[in-house]
């Protein structure tokens, strides 16, 4: 690459290197948003073509031939940048590049605050569908970005071993429950992801992010585990642990897993 980018990349910055042939733009918002106007080269792909969707854990990782269909479909060469993004503030965008990590392709950004920012800024958009050249990517799947239940039951009392839920409060109290169990893994720290979110900037990752997780306990000094239901909200709060230069993994079995699994503990 002549230039490299940085992980959380602003649309002002993308605009001038929309012309980049090393550079594969994913867009992860609606069809109908992607179809109203995406970035000018931007793929759509559709969030359920990152999950498995197998019940109770719907969202963990699809298969190796599933993601190698997705990849090659959307014509990702090992030389490329990718640039995610969705029109949600970063929770299906998190998701695509934590997928990317997993796979071992380790060159990408997140377009911070999405196509909210990148229209607000009053930046190029077409309808034109992007003419894809299917590539012949070979992947390999690294489960280091990752962690199992059983992983987390064996640390959990580790004091440098942090879990960060990323669902709502209702969900982290066990009064809303949406799996046999409610309530929360023993000792997580409950974070939605939309705290994180500036409103006032078109959601873009709040500048205080750091300042508002070390208030509640979760910094560099730990390693970190993230989750929500089927790791979508925890998509984004990876991406964010990731930029704050955090040791951070995801649980992609989630709550979903968790709640559901006889013998794991949970508190309320």
């Amino acid at each position: 690459m002549s230039q490299s980018l940085p992980l959380i990349l602003e649309p002002e910055a993308l605009v001038a290197q929309l012309e980049r042939e090393d550079i594969l733009l994913v867009d992860l918002s609606s069809p109908a948003n992607y179809q109203s106007g995406h970035i000018p080269g931007a793929v759509h792909v559709p969030f359920q073509a990152l999950m498995a969707g197998t019940p109770p854990a719907a969202g963990k990782l699809p298969t190796a031939e599933r993601l190698t269909q997705l990849f090659r479909a959307i014509g990702l060469r090992p030389e490329q940048h990718v640039v995610a993004l969705d029109d949600e503030g970063g929770g299906w965008a998190g998701r695509f590049l934590w997928t990317l990590e997993v796979i071992g392709h380790h060159k990408y950004s997140y377009l911070n605050g999405g196509m909210h920012a990148w229209r607000a800024a009053g930046l190029p958009l077409s309808t034109e569908l992007p003419t894809i050249q299917p590539s012949q990517i070979e992947l390999k799947i690294d489960t280091s970005a990752m962690i199992d239940a059983g992983e987390i039951l064996q640390q959990l009392n580790d004091a440098d071993f942090r879990v960060w839920d990323a669902r709502s409060a209702q969900e982290y109290s066990g009064e809303r429950v949406l799996a046999m169990k409610g309530g929360h893994i023993p000792g997580a720290v409950n974070c939605e992801w939309t705290l994180l979110m500036d409103p006032q900037r078109h959601l873009r990752i709040r500048e205080d992010a750091r300042e508002l997780l070390a208030g509640l306990g979760i910094d560099s000094s730990q390693r970190i585990v993230t989750h929500c239901q089927s790791h979508h909200r925890s998509g984004f709060t990876w991406l964010v642990g990731r930029a704050l230069g955090f040791n951070i993994r995801a649980y992609p079995g989630s709550w979903s897993e968790w709640g559901n699994l006889p013998d794991t503990p949970t508190e309320q």
